[in-house]
């Protein structure tokens, strides 16, 4: 049985190289300029297909288009042998292809942590996200969950050309008003594995991240919602009024690449208004990197893309989908414990974390015992009818929590070191976890009794406790391998033990030898930080409709808070909770209100996007994979981009100061007339300069620009400098914020 339930911790296993040596057949995807197809072709579907017949020689087998891509590339997926690829090389149109490759999947209380209130500020501003369309790439839905009850709602928006794909066990009352669409994309895994065969074809979830991640961010509200007693409550999505549309490309048997491409093309022509990707790809060139095309066509239709970080963290470099024009997101922790009570035989009362799924009291003054390290079974089986505490600060946390469940005592207290960041622990026996600050409590009451008991009280919820937010250890640090010269991630949000709807068929923990079911789950991730920023930039699309996707990534991002519930800045867990930098949580941790008025915001569009791709020197047809367009004009290439946050990486053996000049410009979002001043904070040892210093909008809409100087030396190859950029109005109503970084190459691994 598995004692430990891992974070659940979602990540892309991608194929080193972009071609990959076949020794028959495998899976591509292939990017083709359009302009090219011959006039007797009637369709760009025979024109490929041609291609395929064209490239066969009569040892290759008869190859079929997988998927036809129109909107996020042009191109096709095709199952093709090294010789037709080797033809495909010289075929006039052909711009590049690039192996399949195989992918792994990346709340009660998280709106009223975030601020979200019924009464004032962004939820009554956006109707609570009324009629806004959130698409989710994912591993399905569970569409009886309660989350997608679609009572109250008006009949699906006229611009919905969505649909509801049927299958066994999933018809078409599967799908509401509520849960508005529902399709499956498998072509590519099939096509990668000829002799697989799917246990189920439908869109419905038999894995729960996605019925997870779609119910946060938009899910219905829940009344008496919990994890067998822990987070009980009313769990909503950050937008509760939204529509959820499910696009199944994550599968329990594997997933490709191709059908995550196909899945957000879909999105796409359905005609949603946000994709969110609990999902992404280790680092890639952008022009390999299928997500990245995708959600550039994506942004080009005016959808908002957000996706996940990747939990490959403390380490700075692992970041998952650093592309400029979506929003990336770090996980972080909210202030709730789920615990265990220890009220000890004196009266003295120890709060421990567990997620035990048990009876609440399970032992009334029970036999106490130390046991050391709780790593001897045969020591451990004689106290079978006691609680034994272990000492398991300075040992892998797993080894004891295996050795005393098969011992099978009444219940243990593990004393630990590891700050509960390494695995949210589901115990299937009565278990909690206390910290070394609590050792000589327990300690010191077993050298003055003679008889130490003890009483375990369990599923017990415990709000407003300790500093929050803070950066989790294993949400992936920037900067971007993809584009560096762009700062990520963006923006930081809970990720950390969230509470949220959940497949019934799958499993959520264990009691004793029995496997348990639950309609919510609580699990940690990225994946889970992502829909929380997908629901809120649905609040934005409905409270702002005429903002652009780059308009709401920069309030989100400028309106961030940098400091947590104590008004000290935000910690890192993975540094020891020393304060995180940028790098780690990017403009900060999402505040919605806040981003409904941010006062200013930095625009930036294809054209913009296209400037940058030109100065990454990429080729005119690898360009041409997210354009396509026959010519590209470069001459104004430049990796400056319009963005609301600063990074520059300079030269730590230089003897002499390094330069770094930033141009931006900004739009004014309020009435009135207005006057901002530039604010510099931290960078230290380095000199800042913003010119002009004072900005003045007479009217809204109005746009300014300045430019940012950073001058100085980073004398340790090793060492970063972190700060920030505010513009702060008058009137003391807008406090517009962007990070600032200056490091060096060296310090990643790229």
């Amino acid at each position: 049985m598995e004692l430990l339930v891992p974070l659940i911790t979602y990540a892309i296993t991608i194929l080193p190289a972009l071609r990959c040596a076949v020794a028959d057949s495998a899976m591509h995807i292939v990017y083709v300029d359009k302009s090219f197809m011959p006039k007797v072709f009637s369709s760009h579907h025979d024109w490929y297909s041609s291609m395929l017949v064209t490239t066969s020689d009569t040892s290759d087998p008869v190859t079929d288009l997988m998927y036809v891509y129109d909107n996020v590339a042009h191109g096709f997926a095709a199952r093709l042998s090294q010789s037709q690829l080797s033809h495909l090389e010289t075929t006039r149109g052909v711009l590049s292809y690039q192996a399949d490759m195989p992918v792994k999947p990346d709340t009660t209380y998280t709106p009223k942590f975030l601020g979200l209130d019924s009464g004032i500020g962004l939820w009554p501003a956006s109707g609570r996200g009324e009629d806004v369309i959130i698409g989710v790439v994912d591993t399905g839905v569970w569409p009886e969950s309660a989350s997608f009850n679609d009572t109250g709602f008006s009949p699906v928006p006229k611009r919905w050309h969505g649909a509801c794909e049927t299958g066994p066990g999933f018809g078409s009352s599967s799908c509401n008003n509520k849960l508005i669409g529902a399709r499956a994309f498998n072509k590519g895994l099939l096509a990668n594995n000829p002799n697989l065969t799917l246990s189920n074809t439908t869109p419905r979830d038999t894995d729960g991240h996605g019925t997870h991640t779609s119910s946060t961010a938009g899910g219905s509200p829940v009344s008496g919602a919990s994890f067998f007693g822990y987070s009980q409550g009313t769990a909503s999505g950050i937008a509760p009024q939204a529509r959820v549309a499910m696009y199944k490309a994550l599968w329990d048997e594997g997933a490709y690449t191709s059908d995550i491409l196909a899945a957000i093309e879909q999105a796409i022509v359905d005609g949603v208004d946000v994709i969110s990707l609990s999902l992404g790809l280790d680092g890639r060139p952008l022009y390999s990197d299928p997500i990245a095309v995708a959600s550039f066509a994506a942004m080009e239709k005016g959808v908002i893309v957000v996706a996940s970080a990747g939990n490959e963290g403390p380490f700075l470099g692992y970041l998952h989908n650093g592309t400029p024009w979506l929003t990336t997101v770090a996980a972080s922790t909210v202030d709730r414990v789920f615990a265990g009570e220890i009220r000890l035989g004196d009266g003295t009362y120890i709060v421990g974390k567990t997620l035990y799924p048990g009876n609440p009291v399970v032992l009334k003054d029970t036999p106490l015992v130390f046991m050391g390290t709780c790593t001897n079974e045969t020591a451990l089986k004689a106290v079978q009818n006691k609680i034994v505490v272990c000492d398991a600060r300075h040992i892998f946390l797993g080894y004891p929590i295996q050795t005393v469940g098969d011992a099978q005592v009444a219940a243990s207290i593990f004393i630990t070191d590891k700050q509960f960041k390494d695995f949210t622990y589901n115990f299937y026996f009565p278990g909690v976890l206390v910290t070394p600050q609590d050792g000589p409590t327990l300690l010191g009451y077993f050298n003055k009794s003679s008889y130490p008991t003890a009483t375990l009280r369990f599923q017990e919820t415990i709000l407003g406790i300790g500093v929050a937010p803070k950066v989790t250890d294993y949400s992936s640090r920037g900067p971007s391998f993809s584009c560096p010269s762009v700062l990520k991630p963006d923006i930081a949000a809970p990720g950390d033990l969230i509470l949220a709807s959940w497949s019934q068929n799958a499993s959520v923990a264990f009691l004793g030898n029995q496997t348990l079911f639950a309609p919510f789950n609580i699990i940690s991730g990225t994946s889970m930080a992502c829909p929380h920023v997908s629901g809120v930039s649905a609040l934005l699309r409905a409270a702002r409709p005429e903002w652009t996707p780059a308009m709401i990534r920069s309030a989100i991002m400028t309106t961030a808070s940098f400091l947590d519930n104590t008004m000290q800045p935000i910690k890192d867990l993975g540094i020891n909770s020393h304060r995180a930098t940028p790098l780690a949580m990017g403009s900060g941790h999402v505040n919605p209100n806040k981003a409904l008025y941010p006062g200013l915001v930095y625009d930036a569009g294809p054209k913009d996007y296209i400037k940058l791709l030109c100065a990454l020197n990429f080729t005119n047809n690898q360009i041409k994979v997210f354009t396509h367009s026959s010519s590209t004009d470069c001459s104004d290439a430049s990796e400056d981009l319009n963005y609301p946050s600063f990074i520059t990486f300079f030269n730590g053996s230089s003897t002499t100061n390094n330069v770094a000049v930033f141009k931006r410009i900004v739009t004014y979002m309020g009435d009135g007339e207005a006057a901002f001043h530039a604010k510099t904070n931290g960078v230290k040892g380095l000199l800042i300069t913003v010119t002009p210093d004072k900005l003045v909008f007479k009217e809204k809409y109005e746009k300014q620009s300045f430019e940012v100087k950073i001058e100085g030396q980073i004398r340790n190859n090793t060492e970063a400098a972190y700060g920030s950029l505010t513009w702060v109005d008058d009137k003391g109503k807008y406090e517009v914020r962007s990070p600032i970084v200056a490091t060096t190459f060296n310090s990643f691994p790229f």
